[in-house]
């Protein structure tokens, strides 16, 4: 069986009907393609029988969390070149494109092609999938208790692991950058900067009342109560998050001010609350709920209250219908998170009653702030590893990866949504010029 790299670089460019943009080495140590191209490394013919049994995302996502597939070289690279075969949805690829692969199957020379690969995949038995993959997943999409099985797959695979990837921050979202004139150039202080931009917008003041839904590791309570003088309750579906950030609280000094629950946002019934914050969590909400939620945080708010939504947005299809989650994330990520476009998110807002009144498009700074996390789990690989397991860490390094891309070439976005729960008479409470977020009561 020599040669497999030339045999498979061939079937792919007769499918594809142009040159293979990386090089590929396989199992048998031959190489193709090429020189100086990331290289596509195909450890064991298991990778082909993953992609024969399920061709598509899935398939390669088996074969790169397993490590049959990998990849050598400058990663964000080669996912930029791949980026039609890993990361983005066939049903992305342009019409023209799609019926030029279904001709080129038709052929007789394809189809030979086809059954070389078979050969060359070996003993055509499906391979088991990686521990790491969501199993099947029962009742009705974002009940309670699905909703909190979701969340338990993503966030509760250690606290230890995500310090190594976050850093002392523990801010799993957008970070705001600056520029060296600014001063802020390290993850940390881009974090701080994020946090201190939705106290302000939110127009936290001494003995306010805020609620943090899908608070995490506690940082956005623990900067409010702190620098603002706010008292806080923060609440997540996540035993891990809860008790990390409670501990993080005694230590601070700060358990009379700020309160951690293990709770859904739609189980909160000791409102209301003078301002709202929800940071990376409406993602998970899900198409069938949103509006409930948008609905919930308003009848959370004392009039005047304050909304600050901050949520990653996808770019909107032509047919809404035929959205589907990336298979890669619902199966190994994110289960059950859906993205929502943002006229779709700041439409449901107002239909629950919220005065939309400033929306930030900050795109850019969440690639800048996913390229560090992916330079943090590179630096840690090793600890990383044995905090979790090898699958899980290469399941991280591959979605903020291909993530950081993604923003990049604005295939999605983040926006900083603020809403006001504006009262009968019409008086919002807001700044006449409402980006000036230096009115804010900053105590520091």
């Amino acid at each position: 069986m020599a040669d497999a790299a030339g045999r498979l670089t061939k079937l792919a460019e007769e499918v594809l009907g142009a040159p293979l943009p990386v090089r590929i080495r396989a199992w048998d140590r031959s190489e193709s393609g090429p020189p100086g191209a990331p290289t596509l490394v195909i450890r064991h013919r298991r990778a082909l029988r993953r992609l024969l049994f399920k061709p598509g995302e899935l398939g390669l996502a088996r074969a790169w969390v397993a490590g049959d597939l990998d990849i050598e070289g400058d990663l964000y690279a080669a996912l930029d070149v791949l980026a039609g075969l890993i990361w983005e949805r066939g049903t992305d690829v342009p019409p023209p494109r799609r019926a030029a692969v279904l001709r080129a199957l038709a052929r007789p020379e394809i189809r030979a092609a086809a059954r070389e690969m078979l050969t060359l995949a070996g003993v055509p038995v499906p391979p088991t999938p990686p521990a790491e993959e969501v199993r099947r997943r029962r009742g009705p999409l974002h009940t309670l208790r699905r909703d909190k099985e979701a969340i338990s797959h993503h966030y509760d695979v250690g606290n230890d692991f995500y310090a190594l990837v976050l850093g002392p921050s523990m801010v799993y979202s957008c970070a705001y950058w600056g520029t060296a004139d600014d001063g802020v150039t390290s993850l940390e202080d881009a974090q701080r900067d994020k946090l201190d931009l939705i106290c302000r917008k939110l127009g936290l003041q001494e003995g306010a009342r805020l609620l943090d839904v899908g608070c995490g590791w506690g940082s956005m309570v623990l900067h409010a109560a702190r620098e603002y003088g706010v008292r806080a309750v923060g609440i997540t579906l996540s035993e891990e998050q809860a008790t990390f950030a409670r501990k993080r609280i005694a230590e601070a000094g700060l358990a009379d001010r700020i309160e951690i629950r293990v709770q859904d946002y739609r189980e909160i019934k000791d409102e209301p609350f003078d301002a709202v914050s929800s940071v990376g969590m409406a993602e998970h909400v899900g198409r069938t709920q949103y509006a409930e939620y948008a609905e919930a945080l308003f009848s959370l708010l004392k009039p005047g209250g304050r909304l600050l939504n901050h949520q990653i947005a996808r770019r909107p299809v032509a047919d809404e219908e035929t959205y589907h989650v990336d298979e890669f994330i619902d199966r190994y990520v994110f289960p059950d998170g859906e993205l929502a476009p943002l006229g779709r998110t700041v439409g449901q807002l107002e239909e629950a009653g919220f005065e939309v009144r400033d929306v930030e498009a900050i795109r850019e700074h969440y690639a800048l702030t996913l390229r560090r996390w992916v330079a943090n789990l590179e630096r840690h690989w090793d600890e990383a590893a044995r905090l979790t397991s090898v699958g899980r860490a290469r399941v991280w390094r591959l979605y903020m990866a291909a993530c950081a891309l993604s923003f990049e070439r604005n295939r999605i976005g983040v926006n900083q949504v603020l809403a006001v729960r504006t009262p009968e008479p019409g008086a919002s409470g807001m700044p006449l010029r409402a980006r000036d977020w230096r009115t804010g009561t900053h105590r520091g």
